[in-house]
């Protein structure tokens, strides 16, 4: 199986799909792949640009199993790899490719999983939703998850296989993405004073933000199995000015809130917003939802038995996988690869043992 696994592996490396391209070809190759072993597939084609996602079944009868994976990786500018990112490449006992970890190994080891399913198949219906742009907001996800029931059927479980070291990952944070616009005078930097200098009131926004990452430090809700036990804000780009000599009219901000479970990002943006003087606009940008699962639900405690260390986790990232809890289907994540170690990061790989230990898994899931 591993043998499969790292040929796939390979393929799947040379699809160069970032978001700033089509993941068209990748998916033109898995749907035949996955016509190839017997599986009905359903393309869904995104809205107003040229990617798409798939949904995928194969078996009959009620329940199952449905294994969740993004087709998308990060983009390689600016990093220094030591080898060509999109040709895979052996490192002693790891193997190198950006998506190695995040998220084509899992992804590989479904394929090579729904290769073997004909032949033996499995006791309840497997079933694949492969999506696209999950690096930049979970943007394909909301275009494909009302399909998910009405095209699968009901699983029984979902597993989303983002990189957990293959331990059982039980939640992580929503998150709200925001652009705001700061509207003020030009002028001429002399009579500075008389104009409304945008790029202060930039500052004021992050002063605001900053304010409320204290707030809710100290008096926030909790969750101490986070890495970071509150919810978090965060500003991530501010642009503004076109001279010294000029008073800006303009100046942008984008920025995020990461939710805990126990509370909204309208709470959130709404202190924020209470701080902040006129002339400050603010639009959302994207979201997703946070997952909190029980560990003791029977369809994940069965998954959970099969790992070799059960202990329930919360990842600081995030995923799709509240969107399939949303629909009542519970849900974990789980997947081959280190985050920390290698996700988003130059010269990305992952360890041959894991993907071995993700292909036995899979195995022993869906013919348990």
């Amino acid at each position: 199986m591993l043998t499969a696994v790292e040929a796939l592996l390979s393929r799947l490396i040379g699809f160069a799909t970032t978001p700033d391209r089509s993941n068209r070809d990748l998916i033109d190759w898995v749907e035949e792949f996955l016509t190839g072993a017997g599986f009905a597939v359903t393309r869904i084609a995104a809205r107003g640009e040229d990617k798409a996602g798939l949904l995928a079944r194969f078996g009959e009868g009620t329940g199952g199993t449905l294994l969740s994976a993004h087709s998308d990786v990060v983009p390689v500018t600016g990093q220094s790899w030591s080898s060509d990112p999109f040709t895979l490449t052996r490192r002693g006992d790891r193997l190198q490719g950006r998506g190695a970890t995040d998220m084509k190994g899992f992804l590989a080891c479904v394929l090579a999983l729904a290769a073997t399913l004909r032949e033996t198949p499995p006791t309840t219906p497997v079933m694949i939703a492969l999506s696209w742009d999950e690096e930049i907001g979970c943007r394909g996800i909301p275009q494909m998850i009302d399909h998910v029931i009405p095209v699968l059927g009901r699983p029984a479980l979902c597993l989303v296989g983002e990189p957990t070291g293959m331990r059982p990952a039980i939640g992580h944070k929503g998150k709200a993405s925001y652009h705001a616009i700061c509207r003020g005078e030009a002028g001429h930097s002399s009579l500075a004073p008389r104009f409304a200098n945008a790029l202060h009131l930039a500052a004021d926004l992050i002063a605001a933000l900053r304010a409320e990452q204290a707030r809710l430090i100290a008096e926030g809700a909790q969750d101490a199995d986070d890495d970071i036990p509150c919810s978090t804000v965060h500003a991530g780009k501010m642009q503004g000015g076109v001279a010294l000599n000029i008073v800006p009219d303009r100046a942008e901000v984008e920025f995020e809130i990461r939710h805990l479970a126990a509370e909204t990002p309208g709470d959130i943006l709404a202190r924020i917003k209470a701080r902040l003087p006129q002339g400050i606009d603010i639009a959302p940008t994207g979201a997703y939802p946070g997952l909190s699962s029980d560990p003791r639900d029977p369809a994940l405690a069965r998954l959970i038995a099969l790992l070799p260390d059960p202990t329930p986790i919360k990842v600081s990232y995030g995923t799709e996988a509240g969107y399939f809890a949303g629909l009542g289907i519970p849900t974990l994540v789980c997947g081959p690869g280190e985050m920390e170690r290698d996700g988003h990061q130059p010269d990305e790989s992952i360890a041959l043992d894991q993907l071995a230990l993700c292909a036995r898994v899979l195995d022993r899931l869906v013919r348990a």
